[in-house]
């Protein structure tokens, strides 16, 4: 199958890349490299630098490329940088995403669409672990945005007989086991890469709120580690190859650890001290997050193999401290 990867150099997009080419498949990647990295996109895949932004550089696309399925990440992904500017949200990850299937429907026709979707769809959660049919109430610009993709894919899926997947992941982390990728956000917002170049670095880490109604007052999130997240696309494609329709899934293991629990457990991997300073709460930010995994075990076969807490740190852990772009504090 020939598959077009959106965001391909980012962060999941390039291990998408990489483990599609593994199973066989061809891939094709598209980013603006606005917040990816060119060198992070496996030499076996072609690559096109273009926005979604622009409906004219998908036409072009489209029209010169045969694909099969498109796999979508090119989207921003911050929840505080979404609630400073939501415009910047909706016409990236809104607006790009209506030009990406528009293109990809009437210049490609291409007929299989998964989307990397998020927890955030659902806001603060009123049950947990949350099922994929809990209400929909995003606390952030971040979230609305991913929401109105989902509801798009709906009417796309009745008017044109669109066959998708809509991933909702709970918190992607961790690296390759053998350090050769990893995370590099510029810049960076997620709580593990942050503990972990704090702890390298010898700088000041910030804690974001320690008064939340939780065992020990921090956020708690499902962690699910990058390597087990895109076998969860593997999954999602061969289904859309045996059934039609449109489908939801959360992506997470159905077990929460707290701010405070991954900070120890950078401490005990980095074998160094955290230099902690607790912060206000930061807009948007729900106080736990646990996917209820029961669907997309049953239906998918989806089995998290590496998501354990200390195996995404450690492989995290290692990846920024092979980086050669930090300046490590040994």
């Amino acid at each position: 199958m020939r598959v077009l990867v959106t965001g391909g150099a980012g962060y999941i997009g390039s291990f998408m890349t990489k483990r599609l080419l593994d199973y066989g498949h061809e891939v094709v990647v598209f980013d603006s490299l606005e917040r990816g990295y060119r060198n992070a996109v496996d030499t076996r895949a072609k690559f096109i630098q273009g926005d979604i932004k622009n409906p004219d550089s998908l036409e072009i696309l489209f029209g010169s490329q045969a694909i099969d399925a498109v796999m979508h990440f090119a989207g921003y992904i911050s929840v505080e940088e979404s609630t400073k500017n939501p415009q910047m949200y909706h016409l990236n990850n809104t607006i790009g995403t209506e030009n990406l299937l528009k293109a990809m429907i009437e210049f490609g026709q291409v007929d299989k669409f998964i989307f990397s979707s998020t927890a955030a769809v659902y806001g603060n959660p009123i049950k947990t672990p949350i099922p994929e049919d809990h209400p929909k109430n995003p606390t952030s610009p971040y979230g609305k945005s991913k929401l109105e993709v989902e509801e798009m894919l709906q009417i796309f899926g009745e008017e044109q007989r669109l066959n998708f997947v809509s991933l909702r992941y709970f918190n992607a982390a961790g690296a390759a086991v053998d350090a050769s990728m990893g995370e590099a956000h510029e810049p960076e917002t997620h709580i593990i890469p942050l503990g972990i170049l704090a702890a390298l670095k010898g700088t000041e880490f910030s804690l974001y709120g320690t008064d939340y109604n939780t065992p020990d007052g921090t956020c708690v999130r499902d962690y699910i580690h990058v390597i087990d997240l895109v076998e969860a696309h593997i999954l999602a494609l061969n289904y859309l190859d045996r059934e039609k329709g449109g489908f939801f899934y959360n992506v997470g293991v159905g077990r929460g650890y707290s701010n405070k629990e991954v900070i120890d457990m950078i401490k005990k991997v980095s074998g160094k001290d955290l230099k902690v300073k607790v912060e206000n709460r930061r807009a948007g930010d729900p106080q736990v997050l646990i996917a209820d995994a029961t669907r997309i075990q049953r239906e998918l076969g989806f089995n998290p193999n590496v998501s354990d807490l200390e195996t995404i740190v450690k492989t995290a852990f290692l990846w920024h401290q092979k980086s050669s772009k930090y300046e490590i504090v040994l």
